[in-house]
């Protein structure tokens, strides 16, 4: 395939050697004339493992040149990549003056370009680090400036890059996945085709979700190293050998390194996370340490609690049905269960309330959990009823508080109801009841079914 690069940096740099090497034919543009210089003379731009051996040896089999001529680039390929810089300004925003500038270019090429050969479809792949909505901003510029209509005669398209400053080359080959945003399918085909000799999986997504990823990866390792420090912290204060714990740690794949509390949602809860987070927090505290991300991390729960009372008092004129009260399904532990905390913060604001959970049983509460509703909740008897289809019946809006599966199958078949799902139970609600998940749509609902 013939393939424009739009910058010659770090990323730019990468694409090109790596393409070429991979058999495609591979023009490099950059506004720098140094750059292109180098290029042209089968030298890299960057200092990074191996890739000025792959840039020589492409070069000297004709697979790469740079050029600063965009329009030459552009109308003598038929897939762009745009890998030009997007700084961060001062306040935290990005720079997409570079960006837009080269969709400048685009919107005035493509028009030229349709003219003399009126069947072509570009394929423009941004792989710099952009916010969501960007490529739509792109694609409005190109489709103004050229008359064109994007996803017929043009399509862009997000295509982030996960690439390691030191180990670049070798990430290029073994990624994790490929992640591919498009609202075009032969858009999507055109790129996926350019990882056909990669090991990983193709992830194809809308290009919003492609757009963000970079950001919450990076965010999430920016958040486990600071973790980590602090965690080390801790341990340097006892005497304790921070990199043998986090080694232990590491050991844990079956919660500790997994997917399994990836899920957004409600609020944790339950008998050990809060008195475990707050043991910690205490020891720091006591040992005159600073762990600012351990000791946030009650109050990020406390927002999320605060997120389902706010979609609750939407509708505070209404009968409240609880599907679920305990800490989790398949258990009668009431013990900081996020749904009491819920229900006592509704019933403090006069809702009215019932609550469904085949679990709990009042007569049967002993010991520690008995104790806990007693101080948040001592009339939880008066709340409980014994059968699903009562309470569905009497309330307007149903609040899914556990995955339980008898609450898939009641929701199925309920109607002109209000579902407030917490959990994301796997459902497909009658078109009559309005759907709320608290951090999905309703269709995510559906297809995760």
């Amino acid at each position: 395939m013939n393939i424009s690069i739009f910058g010659l940096g770090y990323v730019g740099c990468v694409s090109l050697g790596c393409l070429s090497q991979n058999g495609h034919y591979v023009v490099g543009v950059d506004v720098n004339p140094t750059k292109v210089g180098q290029i042209n003379d089968g030298l890299a731009t960057i200092v990074e493992k191996d890739i000025d051996t792959i840039i020589a040896a492409q070069h000297s089999l004709g697979r790469i040149r740079a050029t600063t001529d965009f329009r030459e680039a552009i109308f003598s390929t038929d897939l762009s990549i745009i890998a030009v810089g997007t700084p961060t300004t001062a306040q935290g925003h990005l720079n997409l003056s570079y960006i837009l500038n080269v969709a400048e270019h685009f919107g005035d090429v493509l028009r030229e370009k349709a003219i003399i050969n009126p069947d072509a479809f570009h394929v423009i792949a941004l792989r710099s680090t952009v916010m969501p909505g960007t490529c739509d901003q792109i694609a409005a510029m190109i489709e103004d400036r050229s008359g064109l209509t994007a996803n017929i005669d043009f399509s862009v398209v997000s295509n982030p890059e996960f690439l390691r400053e030191g180990t670049a080359v070798y990430d290029y080959y073994h990624p994790p996945l490929t992640l591919i945003g498009t609202a075009s399918e032969r858009a999507g085909l055109v790129v996926r085709s350019l990882y056909d000799e990669l090991p990983a999986e193709v992830v194809v997504a809308d290009i919003r979700t492609a757009e963000i990823m970079k950001y919450v990866n990076n965010t999430y390792h920016a958040l486990k190293i600071s973790f980590a420090n602090e965690v080390g912290n801790i341990c340097s204060a006892l005497g304790i050998d921070s990199h043998q714990v986090m080694d232990i740690f590491c050991k844990d794949k079956q919660l500790n390194i997994s997917n399994y509390y990836f899920k957004p949602g409600f609020a944790y809860g339950g008998s050990c996370l809060p008195k475990d987070l707050k043991g910690l927090q205490t020891l720091a505290h006591d040992l005159y340490l600073k762990v600012p991300v351990i000791s946030s991390i009650h109050r990020t729960n406390e927002i999320q609690m605060q997120r389902a009372i706010a979609v609750i008092m939407e509708h505070s004129h209404r009968n409240v049905g609880f599907l679920g009260i305990g800490f989790k399904a398949g258990t009668d532990d009431l013990r900081n269960s996020p749904a009491v905390e819920l229900a006592e913060t509704l019933l403090g604001k006069g809702f009215a309330l019932s609550i469904y959970d085949h679990n709990v049983r009042m007569s049967e509460l002993t010991g520690t959990n008995k104790e806990y509703i007693d101080r948040h909740i001592p009339h939880l008897s008066r709340l409980l009823v014994k059968d699903a289809r009562d309470l569905i019946q009497w309330a307007d809006v149903l609040v899914v508080c556990t995955k339980e599966l008898e609450f898939s199958e009641l929701l199925n078949n309920t109607s002109g109801k209000i579902i407030i799902d917490l959990v994301r139970l796997p459902i497909t609600p009658d078109p009559t009841n309005r759907y709320i998940g608290i951090n999905w749509s309703h269709e995510a609902t559906v297809l995760q079914h």
